[in-house]
């Protein structure tokens, strides 16, 4: 039974990887065929069969095709040249895509931006990429308006929509522009090489970075997971994912445009409303990213959970503990779990629905594709060099870093580095003589092992994985196993800092059902993790904060640690004098702190 099983996952890989290879080949082959030319022939290929779909609008390929032909007008009516930047902050919406599909068609590039931030952290964005243009839905004036006096530069500002503010309107403007095709000899002539978007990173740990996408990057998402989903024109995605994110603004549109789908857009996930919205909409597919798909599995039942036409489900992020109840629990024929990420150069697919595991590299595309584990010293938090200074890469089932090598091959610029608008941020990212002098690689800052037979298994983000009692402890792992306790619906974990300790000890944010039972939960815990891995602290809370693409934000937890004065919080100490979790106060705060209770 396990050669058969072996057997049809190879037969499945292979099959995903020629898929997905048909469909990426061309792109550097026809370097002048960029996205917008793309929508372009969609539109006469497709006309009038539904492209982007919400309660609010909805576009058929040739709408599509005019609307963005309009702000490529208003692009060329603003004199943008080749290169020059528009922000764009907008709710997910099908305009969202008329918007930088028009914009890039005329050259420019389009920076999507978090709709989330405000203040000095919407600035910081803004100002990394230096915008010709700001356009701003009405909606979200308020938040511009907030970081109005930290944005740097003279950049134009036009609403989108109505409000009380003396702005020029964009809608009026392409309002009275044509939507008819444009002369070639009025463009300017782009290649893929040329930048289309910034992307902003989640800003997990600090601030987002922008990554440039150029216009291969975009072709290459988009064909890409065409061949990984397998599209076709009788499909309908359901996206809820953020459209300023690369998941839901690109892999979850793009491949389904390119062979005629459609895709439903809804501003913001809920939880209550996704199966009626998967219903209703006749969805066959979603993108999932993040703990989106554990937010399903805590929620009460809904009488449509089972009721789809689902056939599959995409996405990153789903952990081995919710996997198998997830695709039960909701009748999920398959899932295709991946990783890559925007401005990286390691991307990897679980084509053949490995439980837990984030994708595989077969020995017949390992060639093509050069991603290596490299032991890291997470105290340094740098890879770990031999005597002749080189990076020493892991064995079978040894967490350590993914890199990629970057290649200046023009056949292959899916191995390049398209870095971020900030030099010197790009430059971090990039580890250098690694296995050889000269060569150059690309650092992902994720931590993961492979198996014997090939598949890759996230461990922790570098920079999550803490040390206590001079062992590496990962988050990820602690997670999972608080996780699995009956009662716990969401676990964040973290390493806080004890005076007079070296290292930080572990903490764990918990989200909890009523009445959980702490005594039932510390035996779980030694029974699944090592004594250096089990938290000392734990913060009981109604909801952990995350990032719009539904990562756990741990900043402030940090450095809020575990003083009870910080919070309105629960906190629970686990006790090694009592061998029980008990409630933190100031008194036994400053106890820990002086060094009253050895940890």
């Amino acid at each position: 039974m396990n050669v058969i099983k072996r057997l049809t996952a190879e037969v499945t890989s292979l099959r995903g990887a020629l898929r997905t290879l048909k469909m990426t080949t061309p792109i550097a082959r026809n370097p002048t065929r960029v996205f917008p030319q793309v929508v372009l022939e969609l539109a006469d290929k497709y006309g009038d069969a539904p492209a982007l779909l919400s309660d609010g609008e909805c576009f058929t390929y040739r709408e599509l095709a005019a609307r963005s032909n309009r702000y490529a007008r208003w692009a060329l009516a603003q004199s943008l040249r080749k290169g020059d930047t528009v922000c764009l902050i907008m709710p997910g919406r099908p305009e969202f895509l008329a918007i930088w599909v028009g914009i890039t068609r005329a050259g420019g590039v389009v920076a999507l931006v978090n709709t989330h931030l405000t203040g000095t952290a919407l600035a910081y964005c803004i100002n990394a990429v230096s915008p010709k243009h700001i356009i701003v839905a009405a909606g979200l004036f308020a938040s511009l308006e907030s970081a109005r006096a930290h944005i740097t530069g003279d950049a134009q500002i036009w609403l989108h929509g109505n409000a009380d503010a003396n702005f020029a309107r964009i809608d009026r403007e392409i309002d009275g522009l044509s939507g008819t095709d444009l002369a070639a000899f009025d463009l300017p002539a782009l290649t893929i090489e040329d930048g289309a978007l910034y992307i902003y990173t989640s800003g997990t740990t600090g601030l987002p970075k922008a990554a440039n996408m150029n216009h291969y990057r975009l072709m290459l998402a988009s064909n890409a997971f065409a061949g990984v989903m397998d599209t076709r024109a009788s499909d309908r995605m359901y996206d809820c994912l953020p459209l300023y994110h690369t998941a839901g603004g690109v892999v979850a549109t793009g491949a389904l445009l390119v062979r005629g789908g459609s895709v439903v857009i809804r501003d913001k996930f809920s939880a209550r409303e996704f199966w009626d919205d998967i219903v209703r909409w006749e969805c066959t597919c979603f993108q999932y990213i993040g703990e989106l798909c554990r937010y399903l599995i805590n929620s009460p039942p809904s009488p449509n959970e089972r009721e789809h036409h689902l056939r599959l489900a995409c996405g990153n992020g789903l952990r081995p503990d919710v996997w198998p109840e997830f695709k039960r629990r909701f009748r999920i024929p398959r899932i295709i779990e991946f990783y890559a990420a925007t401005e990286g150069n390691v991307s990897l697919f679980n084509f053949d629905g490995k439980e837990g595991a984030i994708g595989r590299l077969p020995w017949w595309v390992a060639g093509r594709f050069p991603t290596k584990i490299v032991r890291f010293d997470v105290e340094r938090q740098q890879p770990v060099r031999n005597e002749q200074g080189f990076c020493i890469e892991c064995g079978v089932d040894e967490p350590g870093e993914v890199i990629g090598k970057i290649l200046k091959d023009p056949s292959k610029p899916g191995q390049r580095f398209e870095g971020y608008a900030n030099k010197a941020e790009s430059d971090r990212k990039i580890l250098r003589d690694v296995f050889k002098k000269g060569d150059i690689w690309f650092r992902t800052g994720d931590l993961m092992r492979k198996d014997k037979s090939g598949y890759f298994y996230f461990i922790d983000r570098i920079g999550d994985t803490f040390r206590w009692k001079g062992e590496n402890v990962s988050t990820t792992e602690v997670e999972e196993a608080i996780g699995r306790f009956d009662g716990v619906m969401e676990a964040n974990v973290y390493g806080v800092e004890v005076p007079g300790h070296d290292g930080r000890v572990g903490m764990a944010s918990v989200v909890a059902r009523d009445n959980l039972n702490l005594t039932k939960l510390r035996d779980h815990l030694a029974r699944h993790l090592p004594e250096y891995a089990r938290p000392m602290f734990l913060r009981m809370r109604e909801a952990n904060d995350v990032t719009s693409t539904f990562k756990s934000k741990k900043i402030d937890l940090v450095k809020q640690g575990f003083d009870p004065s910080q919070t309105d919080d629960p906190i629970y100490f686990n006790d090694p004098r009592r061998k029980a979790f008990v409630r933190l106060d100031s008194a036994l705060y400053e106890d820990i702190k002086a060094g009253g209770v050895r940890l």
